[in-house]
């Protein structure tokens, strides 16, 4: 992967890190309800674990099933799925509510894992890995599947540890020095944000196939 793409994956897994519905705000209201910044602390790497296997997923099956022949219809497919599920969630007037606070490591990391497969978190890579030039393109296949999925996992690691660090840094900002109370004074819909930066990335994906 090129210093670009590594960035750009940095950068997609701090945008996420910045999204409450991605984990540190659940993180915060743990540490909160226990009155412990261990217990937000503990409540990261589950979350973290839950989003790297929903993103990885996705990833591992792009990069894995990828050719060069097949890239113009992968990239219009998921360009299609981009921005139909990104009109979906910002017409949708549904918002997705918190679970109870009392759950298990195993518990939190299947909750993140929902919640990002739910706010299609892996399909936010797809305009960085389509454009990822393929190995062996001169032969227009991959050289073999589990080659190939290599560059997902460590794309999907690369966006999930750069995801954990933003979300470390707001949780402990607003736990410690904010609190909860900026909450509601300083508060925007992140979700919506969030459907429009999938439509535009759906856009960029159709525009590039």
């Amino acid at each position: 992967m090129t210093l670009a793409t590594l960035a750009t994956l940095a950068a997609l897994g701090a945008f996420h890190g910045l999204n409450p519905a991605m984990g540190w705000l659940f993180a915060v209201a743990r540490g909160l309800q226990e009155r412990s910044r261990a217990a937000l602390l503990r409540a990261l790497p589950p979350i973290a674990a839950g989003h790297l296997a929903s993103v990885a997923i996705v990833a591992a099956l792009v990069t894995a099933t990828r050719s060069v022949t097949a890239s113009t219809a992968l990239a219009v497919v998921g360009g299609v799925l981009l921005v139909g599920f990104g009109l979906w969630r910002l017409l949708s007037e549904r918002h997705f509510r918190w679970a109870g606070m009392r759950l298990s490591a195993a518990q939190l990391a299947g909750w993140s894992f929902l919640m990002s497969s739910a706010h299609g978190a892996g399909l936010m890579l797809l305009p960085v890995l389509v454009a990822e030039p393929v190995p062996g393109g001169h032969s227009g296949h991959l050289a073999a599947a589990p080659v190939g999925a290599l560059p997902g996992l460590a794309a999907a690691g690369v966006h999930t540890v750069a995801m954990l660090g933003t979300a470390l840094v707001v949780a402990v900002l607003v736990y410690q020095v904010l609190g909860v109370g900026v909450l509601r004074r300083a508060w925007f819909n992140v979700d919506r944000l969030w459907a429009g930066v999938l439509v535009a990335a759906g856009l960029v994906t159709l525009l590039r196939a």
